[in-house]
């Protein structure tokens, strides 16, 4: 059975003048719909490059990735990025929130690609942000918001979509130790309400909180496993 996500034997080189450099040697992998999956690697890894990829955010020079049913590895960029909207859900490490937007406006940025109306884009923001518990600081701004507030809106913005993936690289890696597990919590919530979650991170305690973790090495995948204990986190995250 396909999953959600298919990589066959995806490579990716760059190239320095006429020397090749690989990053991905062949990498075949199936995410299936709800899965939550940690993808871990030491620097140089190749995890990054494969973030980019599963993202849309990059191509793979050799391989074929079929995301929910459609072939992206060769899509032209302007379908890419259609496909990307509407696929995939992303939360980053640095948030990635306009200053001048509020929350709500920030969540909702996504929705002015698909032409939705700005009533509707406002009413369907309100929505999510309530998902991650923050509808009291939606006209709140960046610079009025703790981090992990910020990255709470990052991914109630992650979510308007309803996206086939959420993808969420190092999400935790500019927050304290018990902020990062309150977004954990969150990310834990969203995949008990169905979503196909994959983490990206080099933190050990973060990808306890995944249900499958991959390990990839020097461009191939090293380990795939199934955790069998997966962390859980019960606590209240409004104060996040």
């Amino acid at each position: 059975m396909q999953g959600i996500i298919h990589l066959e034997n995806i490579r990716k080189s760059y190239f320095l003048g006429k020397q090749e450099l690989p990053v991905l040697k062949g990498v075949s992998l199936d995410v299936y719909k709800n899965e939550y999956v940690a993808l871990m690697g030491p620097s140089g890894s190749g995890k990054s490059t494969l973030m980019n990829i599963l993202g849309c955010l990059d191509s793979p020079t050799g391989g074929q990735y079929v995301l929910n049913g459609q072939d992206v590895s060769r899509m032209p960029d302007d379908e890419l990025a259609a496909v990307r909207n509407k696929e995939i859900g992303f939360v980053f490490q640095q948030f990635n929130l306009l200053p001048r937007f509020t929350a709500a406006e920030n969540v909702a940025l996504p929705l002015i690609y698909s032409g939705v109306s700005r009533k509707e884009r406002m009413e369907r923001a309100e929505a999510v942000l309530g998902k991650v518990k923050l509808v009291d600081r939606m006209h709140h701004k960046p610079n009025e918001l703790s981090g992990g507030q910020c990255q709470r809106v990052a991914i109630a913005r992650a979510l308007i979509n309803d996206p086939a993936i959420i993808l969420a690289d190092e999400p935790t890696g500019n927050l304290d130790s018990k902020t990062s597990y309150e977004i954990m919590d969150i990310l834990g919530k969203i995949h008990a309400d169905g979503n196909t979650v994959m983490l990206v991170t080099h933190e050990e305690d973060i990808s306890m909180f995944a249900r499958r973790i991959i390990r990839l090495k020097d461009g191939l995948i090293e380990t795939d496993r199934i955790n069998d204990n997966p962390t859980v986190f019960k606590q209240e995250t409004s104060a996040a």
